[in-house]
């Protein structure tokens, strides 16, 4: 099979690189911009969106006209700006993404280069068109063929992000068994045969001091020195706060991966779940300060994310993963399958009104879910979380054929 994989490292630039590092960015910037009006004043008068070969053409008008400082940047990194644009056209199109926006400086600051690089890794150095060798943190050995290269920053730091390509054997997971996961806010994930992961949140812990460095910044004079030194506070501790919720992902992903060979897990809808809550001037919304809350904390787990990690890594070590209908994993019981909301006695506590069976809470949804994968398993396709652990496999398949 064929695998693609992402080698990143931080570089080790100087005020020099630094600068021509911004100036690539800025100017990549200001063509996807540009790029983007044009679409959308064409877009107003009614007339068809331009291909990527016409706005390539445009570019060279661009570069020997109004924009001539733009010969200073790779032509590669200019026409992958387009490249981009394009992309987030097709995917808004076919319902993918929303419809593209304008970039806005110091966000998102980034540059491809398709060809024209040559990496180093026993000089821990990499070669780039119009920059030439520069310095990296060689932590991990790159493997296989390197197709491009991404220049991008975060926190004040230039990254590279190399993207290989190689051909592999295709693989067994090592092992046999499979599990369920629920996520939740008081635990990170909590799997069906009980251990339970705890979380990292990131963003709580910072939020304070977040607070306190946003507050030094509104009292500065906009664009002043002194105003762009506390928004470098405020980037550099939004770049901790990711990273430290990344890291908990991946340690967590990578145990769980490692040792069940299927994982299920709950088909949530997070976009829909973090809406906010604010409503309308006609219709305005009710518990906006506690749905604020929730929405906070949900993001603050990095549901999405702890999946999309789970799917890539299984895929690599040769498992799955299954995603099981959520509707009414945290209210069944698992021993007589009585659902019901008065099941759920607190956030940690799960007694069946019926049976009086106890156990954890997410314990609980966990073997719910575990469930639920069975019976995906059993029936070929997504069933409906209704269900009842103590039942059979045959009577499992007559249930939900």
């Amino acid at each position: 099979m064929k695998r693609l994989q992402a080698y990143k490292y931080q570089l080790k630039t100087n005020e020099t690189e630094e600068r021509i590092l911004l100036r690539f960015a800025g100017s990549c910037r200001f063509i996807f911009n540009k790029a983007l009006a044009l679409q959308q004043e064409r877009r107003e008068q009614g007339e068809k969106k331009l291909s990527y070969a016409d706005m390539c053409k445009i570019l060279v008008e661009w570069k020997a006209g109004e924009a001539s400082f733009l010969k200073e940047t790779p032509s590669q990194s200019l026409q992958q700006c387009l490249k981009d644009l394009e992309r987030a056209y097709t995917n808004f199109f076919k319902k993918r993404a929303d419809f593209p926006q304008f970039k806005k400086r110091g966000k998102h600051d980034s540059f491809r280069f398709p060809q024209g690089f040559k990496i180093d890794q026993d000089n821990s150095r990499i070669f780039l068109p119009k920059i030439g060798w520069i310095q990296y943190r060689n932590s991990r050995i790159i493997e296989g063929t390197a197709k491009n290269v991404t220049v991008s920053q975060s926190g004040g730091r230039w990254y590279i992000s190399i993207q290989t390509e190689r051909e592999i054997d295709q693989p067994v997971h090592s092992s046999t068994s499979i599990i369920g996961i629920d996520v939740g806010i008081a635990k990170l994930a909590t799997l069906s045969d009980g251990t339970v992961f705890e979380p990292v949140n990131s963003f709580k812990r910072h939020q304070q001091r977040l607070a306190r460095y946003q507050r030094a910044m509104s009292r500065k004079q906009k664009f002043s020195s002194n105003w762009k030194k506390a928004k470098t506070k405020i980037n550099k501790l939004h770049t901790r706060i990711a990273n430290v919720r990344k890291d908990c992902l991946h340690k967590t992903t990578t145990i769980i991966s490692q040792n069940h060979a299927i994982v299920c897990i709950e088909d949530l809808k997070i976009k829909n779940m973090s809406k906010s809550a604010n409503g309308t001037i006609e219709q305005p919304g009710c518990n906006v300060k506690a749905k604020s809350g929730l929405n906070r904390s949900i993001l603050d787990q990095g549901w999405f994310e702890f999946r999309r990690q789970l799917e890539y890594k299984e895929l690599w070590l040769g498992g799955e993963v299954l995603a099981v209908p959520a509707r009414n994993t945290s209210r069944k019981c698992t021993v007589c399958g009585h659902t019901a909301a008065d099941n759920r006695t607190s956030q940690a506590s799960f007694r069946c009104t019926t049976c009086g069976h106890e156990a954890n809470a997410d314990v609980n949804a966990a073997c719910n879910i575990l469930a639920a994968g069975h019976a995906v398993l059993a029936c070929g396709e997504i069933v409906p979380s209704d269900f009842s652990m103590n039942q059979e496999p045959a009577e499992a398949i007559q249930a939900y054929a």
